[in-house]
């Protein structure tokens, strides 16, 4: 018998559907319930590594965090990972499969991964008391319903209730919510359960006014309504919309524990990917991160971090055509900490020659350290551990450059010249002893009396992340609503809302 299911949309993108899904996972395991995340297709530059060694949108990888069970390719089978506007690399059950435009994705290959879809998410909901979904975008997207298979598509197909998520920080969550059912079909308007209002301010009695001729409209009652919290941010899907500034997940920057506080710079390179490796950084008493696109930005920063990137020979020219590619090679020159993450790190590199990625052949590095990359059709997808600063390491592997180390001091699998670092390991800073002794050699080379808090977790801070995700849901949700839909599906005789999808 298979388990209950829901599945989680959005009036838009950053409606916050991924953590509405990560609190409903997190109140449901605390409950004794049995429940993995499902995202059929994400497009996303924040990927991670499961133990089978495929890689998947790192919502989900929280998401199973959040079930407290491990993620797998099952929860993700479709990871769309932008090269530009147009095109993405499209990784099936973990792997990649090739290069499509967004035409050619939507003109066919999508309908074609309906079925891989529908048998990921049946082999959860036979394996789990309930599967929690979430959508993408808006379900309303009226020109791409035909070939959905991550919003109504996978609802319809596998008979899943849906409860649609609003941002009422952004304004019109009335309109949106009325408007995203009246754009249905009755076939699929027959599954949209009701409404979740997130990110509210103020007093909720003045808000039950609308809600109750929102439910007269439409027939459709809330669910709950989620006040608004700081920090509450899992990771991000989509690098691209990534704001060069203030881009760290609103964190308040804790005392530090020395006398001094360590400011990091981080590259916002384009396509930036899995730029959440520097959220162990900000998790840190007294560090201070902030993205930068000037080299003047980079002059009082005691570390510079350059993540990683799906374009590594763009970012380079990137990082020439603003004057930051001469900073950092003054930076290293002085002596001052650098660090070079995945992309980055082949950037900071003698030479790469790429047929894969830009297909530029080969293009000079930054020559900073004593590199050759040569990049490969196989993708490396591996979890790692090692050993360095006399710490443990755990990371995880997404790249198609292989990287030649000819010299310098080694540095997991990459090296070290002077206070020039470079790694293609994700991750690593979450390890958190490695993350003291690092920032402690960062501190000491640019002169600053930081010290690391001696107690520091970084994965018992996600736990209490995710904790208050859960709280949200059972303290502002009708958890016992929620769970009858999650159990028995949408209620019937839910009214059609004119005018119904366009023919």
């Amino acid at each position: 018998m298979s388990g209950g299911g829901l599945l989680v949309a959005g009036t838009t993108s950053d409606a916050g559907k991924s953590v509405v899904t990560a609190g409903i996972c997190r109140w449901l395991v605390r409950q004794g319930v049995k429940v993995a995340p499902f995202k059929a297709q994400n497009m996303s530059l924040n990927s991670f590594v499961t133990r089978e060694g495929a890689e998947i949108g790192r919502a989900q990888a929280m998401q199973a965090q959040a079930c407290r069970v491990e993620p797998t390719a099952l929860m993700n089978p479709v990871l769309l990972k932008p090269g530009g506007e147009r095109s993405s690399q499209v990784v099936l059950m973990g792997r990649p499969v090739g290069e499509m435009s967004a035409r050619g994705y939507h003109g066919g290959r999508q309908e074609q991964l309906l079925g891989t879809v529908l048998d990921c998410l049946e082999r959860l909901r036979g394996t789990y008391d309930a599967v929690i979904c979430e959508g993408a975008g808006s379900p309303a997207e009226i020109n791409l319903r035909r070939t959905d298979i991550v919003n109504m598509g996978i609802a319809r197909n596998a008979g899943l209730p849906v409860l649609v998520v609003g941002d009422i920080d952004r304004g019109g969550v009335f309109a949106s919510f009325f408007g995203t059912v009246a754009l249905l079909s009755p076939e699929d308007q027959a599954l949209v359960a009701g409404f979740l209002v997130n990110k509210f301010r103020g007093d909720v009695s003045l808000l039950e006014p609308g809600l109750d001729m929102l439910h007269g409209l439409t027939g459709r009652r809330t669910y709950g309504v989620l006040p608004f919290r700081h920090g509450l941010g899992i990771d991000e899907e989509d690098g691209l919309r990534v704001s060069l500034r203030g881009t760290v997940r609103e964190s308040q920057v804790a005392a530090p524990v020395g006398e001094d506080v360590l400011r990091v710079a981080v590259c916002a390179v384009p396509l930036m990917s899995n730029f959440t490796d520097v959220d162990a950084l900000a998790a840190e008493p007294g560090v201070v991160v902030r993205f930068v696109d000037r080299p003047e930005e980079l002059a009082d920063a005691d570390l510079v971090v350059v993540p990683g990137t799906r374009g590594t020979v763009r970012a380079l020219e990137w990082l020439r055509e603003r004057g930051l590619a001469d900073a950092l090679r003054r930076r290293a020159a002085e002596g001052r900490p650098v660090l070079g993450i995945c992309g980055g790190f082949q950037v900071l590199g003698e030479h790469i020659e790429d047929d894969v990625e830009s297909r530029r052949g080969q293009v000079d590095g930054l020559g900073v350290l004593p590199v050759r990359v040569r990049f490969a059709r196989e993708k490396t997808l591996t979890r790692p551990v090692g050993e360095a600063l006399g710490e443990t390491v755990e990371g995880y592997e997404i790249h198609h450059g292989v990287a030649e180390v000819l010299g310098g001091e080694a540095f997991l699998d990459g090296c070290r010249v002077g206070q020039t670092w470079g790694t293609h390991w994700h991750g690593s800073l979450e390890s958190d002893a490695f993350r003291r002794a690092f920032l402690r050699e960062v501190a000491r080379a640019a002169g600053r009396r930081f010290v690391p808090a001696p107690d520091t977790s970084f994965a018992a801070l996600r736990e209490e992340q995710l904790d208050r995700l859960g709280d949200l849901i059972e303290q502002h949700a009708d958890t016992d609503a929620l769970w009858r839909l999650i159990e028995s599906g949408a209620p019937t005789g839910l009214p059609f809302i004119p005018p119904g999808a366009p023919a």
